[in-house]
């Protein structure tokens, strides 16, 4: 399973509290990034790109759970891979 696959397994079994809080995080966390960029001080920008894609992420859930497309999924055990 790839990192983006594990985001949006873990995403989606959040319930609507759990993805405000971490939407709530995200945009503070994209705000520092940012703030770094302007003084010169971010080494890696492509955080700022990462942020804003897991924001959408959560977005496009709570959005697809209003609309009704789409249900909070039961936490699952985590599965080890070889």
């Amino acid at each position: 399973m790839t990192k983006k696959n594990s985001q949006l397994g873990a995403i989606r079994e959040s319930d609507e509290g759990e993805l405000k809080e971490r939407i709530k995080r995200l945009e503070e966390e994209l705000f520092q990034h940012r703030l770094k960029r302007f003084t010169n001080q971010l080494e890696n920008t492509n955080l700022i790109k990462s942020a804003r894609r897991e924001i959408a992420r959560c977005r496009t859930v709570l959005a697809a759970r209003v609309h009704g497309t789409e249900t909070a999924r039961e936490k699952q055990p985590q599965v080890e891979e070889k």
